[in-house]
């Protein structure tokens, strides 16, 4: 397991991809590899999600890995309450400019979901090996 709190930035959700990648490789799963992509590519989402809807000003999100024998938890948790992800989240219209996260993360993730926490929620989305 891995653990690291990220400044709500923009920057701080580029750092959570790429920690996460880094961390996976250490674990065996090699760069590049259809599962580092897929990890990398949700935690890029649940990152940005957390920097631009979750984001409580001087509160940093967490970072969470979680490696099994079967796969990979993702985990980013924020500190705001009121402001809940879609439990179906649904393409936006083809012109508009942001909206379309949770939609890759749902066709990553074999299942992914929301943790109502004191302060805050985690989001997480759990990615199969193969």
């Amino acid at each position: 397991m891995f653990t690291q709190r990220i400044s709500a930035t923009p920057r701080g959700a580029r750092l959570a991809r790429r920690v996460a990648r880094y961390h996976l490789d250490g674990w065996g799963v090699p760069y590049d590899s259809e599962l580092s992509d897929a990890v990398a590519q949700v935690t890029a989402e649940l990152a940005a999600n957390a920097v631009t809807h979750g984001r409580v000003a001087g509160r940093d999100f967490e970072l969470r890995l979680l490696l099994a024998a079967d796969g990979v938890r993702v985990e980013v948790t924020d500190t705001r309450t009121e402001r809940r992800p879609p439990q179906s989240p649904e393409l936006p219209c083809p012109d508009a400019e942001s909206g379309r996260g949770l939609v890759l993360v749902a066709a990553l993730a074999a299942e992914w979901g929301v943790v109502e926490r004191a302060p805050g929620k985690t989001v997480w989305a759990w990615l199969p090996c193969g």
